[in-house]
């Protein structure tokens, strides 16, 4: 079956992931953007294992205010260089982080692992890392978060 570059470029601008990677996943998938995705997910997780003993060297502190200004939380996403934490997509992904421990009052990294990620309910936080560490072809770790609240 013949794939179409808009094919390619739609599942690209979903993921994020590489032209040649997402045009890989719906040649396996014969076409099915569906069935890429879930491929592409499921290569997200072995890419993330082979990048896990990478040393961490550069981030972004990232922080959210509810905004009632009541909770708030901050958190410390690392990754192997300057060039991906000055990347907006990964800025961004720390912000949602952020606000998703806000929202959850977890300060425990390993447990909110996990947890189902309030924005989609489909993906745990480690989905996200997994498939950050697939586009950004860096190990992305959570290293820190702090949750304050007035109650």
């Amino acid at each position: 079956m013949a794939i179409t570059a808009e094919a390619v470029k739609e599942l690209r601008d979903k993921t994020g992931i590489s032209m040649m990677e997402c045009k890989k996943a719906l040649e396996e998938a014969q076409g099915d953007t569906a069935k890429a995705m879930e491929l592409l997910q499921a290569r997200a997780a072995h890419v993330a294992a082979k990048k896990a003993d990478r040393e961490l060297g550069a981030g972004v502190v990232a922080s959210y205010i509810h905004n009632t200004g009541q909770i708030g939380a901050m958190v410390l996403l690392v990754c192997e260089t300057d060039f991906v934490s000055k990347n907006d997509e990964f800025m961004a992904l720390a912000k949602d982080i952020a606000m998703h421990v806000s929202a959850m009052r977890n300060e425990d990294v390993e447990a909110l692992m996990s947890e189902q990620f309030i924005k989609d309910p489909s993906k745990t936080i480690k989905d996200l890392l997994s498939g950050a560490t697939q586009k950004f072809g860096e190990r992305v770790e959570v290293a820190r978060v702090s949750c304050f609240s007035v109650r």
